[in-house]
């Protein structure tokens, strides 16, 4: 696993430092404040089991690492299905606090919940649409409106009723979901008003801030849409809170499978 400070001992080799003990100077001096670790995940192969390569770390390795950070209450930098993310605890208000502080976020700008699986929305969530049509539409990239349950912290989003739900189509934040055990509170890693991003050195500013980066690699066609945002608190309606990815073919499926009309009216 390499941290923030060995990138940065590195970096500084490669620029052509005055001297090697110089480099290990500055270096040793930025791994006092920096305690970052930068993780590469390897992309699974389908030909047998995954290959080492230099630079990268163990799948595994990697998702005990990240679930140890958000156990500890720490903000981790996470891989989607559309864009890099930041994810903490959402049953944890400092965790919550230190994402909004990150991102210099307005506060009274809500954050998604990301779960494993289909069953764990309705612990969290008041759900008013048939189960098909949640496993039509998820794992994907799509967020799902729905009133809060009781169970959800109080802390995440107090100003709304409401909750968006996801579960990304990404095997290794399906899986972080599973082994936490509980919903992950979920934005885009970016500064607020910023620009999406799609590779982790996009948001190298924010590093400093973040136990764990898990990098990825880029993402998906590197559009830079989010996922699309509906709205399904409303029995028998829908409405697109923001389109993104995949806006076309959920509506499909919401009218032309299920029945939904549009609500036009909120």
């Amino acid at each position: 696993m390499k941290s923030l400070c060995n990138i940065a001992v590195e970096a500084l080799r490669s620029r052509g430092a005055h001297s090697s003990a110089a480099a290990c100077r500055v270096g040793a001096d930025m791994c006092k404040e920096l305690k970052t670790k930068v993780l590469r995940l390897l992309p699974p192969t389908t030909n047998g089991p995954t290959v080492h390569q230099e630079g990268h770390t163990d799948g595994a390795e990697i998702l005990s690492c990240t679930v140890k950070a958000l156990k500890e209450g720490n903000v981790v930098a996470v891989p989607t299905d559309t864009i890099y993310g930041l994810a903490c605890l959402a049953q944890n208000s400092d965790a919550i606090r230190k994402t909004y502080n990150i991102k210099g976020r307005n506060g009274h700008k809500p954050l998604a919940i990301c779960v494993g699986e289909i069953q764990d929305i309705y612990q969290y969530c008041k759900v008013k649409v048939k189960k098909e049509l949640l496993g039509d539409l998820l794992p994907g990239p799509v967020t799902l409106v729905f009133e809060r349950s009781e169970v959800l912290n109080t802390d995440l989003n107090p100003f709304t009723s409401l909750v968006g739900v996801r579960i990304p189509h990404h095997a290794f934040m399906r899986r972080l979901c599973q082994m936490c055990g509980e919903p992950l509170a979920l934005t885009s890693a970016n500064i607020s008003s910023h620009t999406s991003t799609v590779e982790v050195h996009e948001f190298q500013e924010l590093w400093p801030n973040l136990a764990v980066v898990v990098d990825g690699g880029p993402i998906g066609d590197q559009s830079r849409a989010g996922s699309t945002v509906v709205d399904l608190s409303v029995l028998g309606k829908y409405r697109i809170i923001r389109p993104g990815c995949a806006l076309s073919s959920t509506v499909d499926v919401l009218e032309r499978k299920y029945g939904l009309s549009e609500d036009s009216g909120k």
